[in-house]
């Protein structure tokens, strides 16, 4: 669902510059679609090796890839000005992060189990409290600081998740707040089909509309 949903968000884009950031939530699906198969590898349905591919590809993207992604998708869409300064310095700190956790990911061996029907995964680098700080400055940061609206008020929504999940489920915190991410994801697809979100003019509707990026996607029926 949240895969085809992501297909319809990239239909209705008409900046290059949007198009990291209405990527999110097919990104948030195919990341969805490994967890699937880690827990059918903790259910003793695929095999060891494979397992091992799709748990490494999980926590690679949960943990390597989205500080980075993040603040760049939302720092390709603002416009000049301080927002754009204090985004990009948010997208270096997100690229720290992001070599500090695939190194870690590479080079130290992960753990992946079920604790408390949840699935948990450690890590003896990522998980570094400092790191962990850095990781939700840089992702969440980022969002909160965007001239768009929409781009805030999905950042706000994410904070208070992942308040949450810390709070009920912090030994399970990639799993359960990357689903919650994921399933939010789905409120930009509106915003891209109402046209709300648009670089050149920040939270109004652009009064001559684009041609449509990636038309190739906009076959009938779909």
């Amino acid at each position: 669902m949240i895969g085809t949903i992501g297909l319809a968000t990239l239909r209705h884009v008409r900046e290059p510059q949007t198009l990291l950031f209405a990527g999110v939530p097919l990104l948030f699906a195919v990341h969805q679609l490994c967890e699937g198969f880690v827990w059918l590898g903790l259910d003793g349905r695929i095999g060891k090796t494979a397992f091992d591919h799709v748990a490494f590809l999980f926590m690679m993207y949960a943990q390597g890839i989205l500080p980075l992604l993040m603040p760049l998708a939302v720092v390709l869409m603002e416009p000049a000005g301080w927002r754009r300064r204090a985004i990009l310095i948010l997208t270096c700190i997100g690229a720290v992060v992001c070599v500090w956790d695939v190194v870690g990911l590479i080079a130290w061996p992960s753990q992946t189990f079920i604790q408390c029907r949840s699935i948990a995964y450690r890590n003896p680098l990522t998980g570094n409290q400092v790191i962990s700080y850095l990781y939700i400055l840089a992702t969440c940061g980022a969002l909160l600081l965007s001239t768009h609206r929409v781009v805030r008020l999905y950042g706000l929504l994410n904070v208070i998740g992942l308040t949450i999940v810390e709070i009920v489920r912090e030994f399970a915190f990639a799993s359960v707040w990357c689903f919650y991410a994921a399933i939010l994801s789905v409120m930009l697809y509106w915003q891209f089909h109402r046209g709300r979100i648009d670089v050149e003019m920040p939270n109004s509707l652009s009064p001559r509309l684009k041609p449509f990026l990636l038309p190739w996607l906009r076959w009938r029926g779909f």
